[in-house]
């Protein structure tokens, strides 16, 4: 499954962005997506995740309440609307993707990622 994840950039404090992930692949609706982020000096962490369907969501504590996760399957896209954000948010973003049953919190569970992108986020 090839991911293409795009919509980075750069942003000041409280700004927002959205981030988009595609895929050419005819069964996305059957896959269960998830975003993850990766700061310079950590490791990856997970941000979102939604269910095949789009009616399940699962979020880290630290973005609840700024981000959304959100799926248009007719598109064959995964988006990460991402408000409020703050300088800790500055991370290279990477999209993935794993027939789970259930939107999957950690990176173990996702068989496919994309490239990435950078958003960063100036305070």
């Amino acid at each position: 499954v090839q991911l293409q994840a795009s919509g980075g950039g750069w942003v000041q404090a409280g700004g927002s962005l959205r981030l988009s992930c595609i895929t050419p692949e005819r069964t996305f609706s059957s896959y269960d997506m998830g975003w993850f982020r990766q700061a310079p000096g950590k490791e990856r962490e997970f941000v979102a995740a939604i269910d095949w369907a789009g009616g399940t969501t699962l979020y880290a504590d630290s973005v609840k309440g700024r981000f959304t996760i959100s799926r248009v399957n007719a598109k064959n896209t995964v988006f990460l609307q991402m408000n409020s954000l703050k300088p800790e948010d500055t991370a290279v973003y990477y999209c993935a993707a794993g027939r789970i049953g259930r939107p999957g919190g950690t990176s173990a569970e996702y068989n496919y990622w994309g490239q990435g992108t950078q958003v960063t986020v100036s305070s």
